[in-house]
């Protein structure tokens, strides 16, 4: 039941926008593209893709979703931390900062799996790919 309301959740139109958003539009360099991003534009956008799947991955980490269908079923978790992990360090090195930011509950998901590393590297490299023919489509 619990994996269904979360799919529900997915789908309403503001979260598929910022999912969107995040998956094809944000792409950061640094801990302060992320800061920037909070107070940006995009900030809500940021703040609910991080959020849901922090809150996501609760559900696994708690025991209320198998975490084995969990990441069998998904992959949209494993860009949202491949997107953050290279800065979690500076994150969570900083006071004040958003909890859900520490993606606490995310990372662990993600690296129980057991090709983790592996396909951590395949997404960034995917999401590379995607942001260099993106750049592409922008000059033409």
């Amino acid at each position: 039941m619990g994996i269904l309301k979360l799919y529900e959740l997915r789908s309403e139109e503001s979260m598929r926008k910022a999912r969107d958003w995040f998956a094809t539009g944000f792409y950061p360099e640094s801990v302060q593209d992320i800061l920037a991003t909070l107070v940006g534009e995009h900030s809500a956008d940021f703040r609910m893709v991080a959020s849901y799947w922090d809150m996501a991955a609760a559900f696994v980490v708690f025991g209320a979703i198998n975490g084995e269908m969990f990441n069998a079923i998904n992959t949209e978790h494993v860009v949202v931390y491949a997107k953050l992990q290279p800065f979690l360090a500076g994150i969570r090195a900083m006071p004040g900062v958003p909890p859900y930011l520490y993606l606490k509950h995310l990372e662990p998901v993600v690296l129980r799996m057991t090709d983790a590393e592996e396909r951590v590297a395949a997404m960034r490299r995917y999401m590379k790919s995607r942001m260099e023919s993106r750049a592409g489509e922008d000059r033409k």
